[in-house]
């Protein structure tokens, strides 16, 4: 195997190993030896890739996160509006946010996305606003968004707010009745980013 595979093969190890010793002790109750352990190398090998505890928890949040958004492209991806799309992306988040398979899930069932947001809220917040900017670039190009609309502000803004879906209960709607959430999205979220009606008469 080549030098740089077996340098990836083994980083990957270790991201894994880590991943099981947070899902087992949550986020403080492990060691780089556990990981370790958990990985099949040696302590040594641990500090060769990853300076500190929280270099490695920071590997495992961002390849958790970008496991999270890469499983809700497809869903997002059919739509075939800028709307639908953010109403897709709220129904996923809602629907898979304690999937054990696409998130990690800590002692205590806590989901990824508040362990992100208490934690490293960047990693998460970034991996999205990426996603979301080619889709807004396409809606500003199809006219359902202002064409001097700031793509990567306005990203972030989708971005937050969905988030908010996962965190915070909602007074006015069923967050676990697909319908009700992608009317929500409909009707309130995306609406601020749409032409003006002297944009649209123009």
């Amino acid at each position: 195997m080549p030098a740089a595979l077996a340098t990836a093969d083994t980083a990957e190890r270790i991201v894994a190993g880590a991943e099981a010793c947070l899902r087992r002790f949550g986020l403080r109750r492990w060691s780089m030896g556990d990981a370790a352990a958990a990985a099949g190398v040696s302590r040594g090998s641990v500090y060769r890739y990853f300076a500190d505890r929280d270099a490695l928890v920071d590997a495992v949040l961002e390849r958790t996160a970008a496991r999270f958004v890469a499983s809700s492209e497809g869903a997002v991806r059919r739509a075939q509006t800028l709307t639908e799309q953010v109403g897709e992306a709220a129904v996923f988040i809602r629907t898979h946010q304690r999937d054990d398979a696409l998130t990690l899930v800590l002692p205590k069932d806590e989901s990824l996305l508040a362990t992100l947001l208490t934690v490293r809220a960047d990693r998460l917040v970034e991996q999205f606003v990426e996603f979301w900017l080619p889709l807004i670039e396409a809606a500003r190009a199809r006219g359902e968004v202002r064409h001097d609309l700031d793509a990567r502000r306005a990203s972030e803004w989708i971005v937050r707010v969905l988030l908010s879906l996962t965190l915070m209960p909602s007074a006015v709607i069923d967050l676990d009745d697909p319908d009700q959430v992608r009317a929500f999205v409909h009707d309130h979220i995306v609406n601020g980013l749409a032409p003006s009606l002297r944009e649209e008469t123009a």
